[in-house]
């Protein structure tokens, strides 16, 4: 389920890499920031995210969802959402962004736009799956003006991942 975006920020974890677990214990601890998104990137982000919405499967809920994903080496990976009658089959574009970049390699990611109307949030099963690879940033993109961009840690307050792994 989607939920209305909150409030503006802009930080998260550090790549999802195994490996880097302790990395990314050590930078959060630290208080590490990556460098902040630059306005073409939001732009370019947000272009391919609308486009995606445009090929979402939405059939039952009737609510069309776009996202794309900006990878650690900057490349842009789209996905849309894709429903079936059966609900619980049923795949959030998020994580069909996701799930197409590790396909095509991508392990660390930085950024997700959503393009929704009206305009969404990633799902909480979605955030869990962003965290994991290291997203910092969520851009929130509306129908008309300046899209929002939010910090994943504040819409995903005790996520788990590869270093809470036994």
């Amino acid at each position: 389920m989607r939920t209305r975006a909150p409030r503006p920020s802009g930080r998260g974890t550090a790549p999802g890499a195994r490996a880097a677990a302790p990395r990314r214990a050590a930078a959060a601890a630290s208080g590490e920031r990556r460098a902040p998104l630059r306005p073409a990137q939001v732009a370019v982000l947000v272009r391919a995210a609308r486009r995606a919405r445009r090929r979402a499967y939405a059939p039952y809920s009737r609510f069309p969802v776009g996202a794309a994903v900006l990878t650690a080496s900057g490349a842009v990976v789209a996905g849309c959402n894709v429903e079936s009658a059966s609900y619980g089959l049923s795949i959030c574009a998020e994580r069909a962004a996701v799930a197409r970049a590790v396909a095509d390699g991508h392990r660390r990611l930085r950024a997700v736009a959503v393009a929704a109307r009206p305009p969404a949030t990633p799902c909480g099963a979605c955030r869990q799956v962003l965290h994991e690879f290291g997203v910092d940033v969520v851009v929130v993109v509306a129908p008309r003006g300046a899209p929002r961009l939010y910090r994943l840690a504040d819409l995903l307050a005790h996520p788990f991942g590869p270093a809470g792994r036994p």
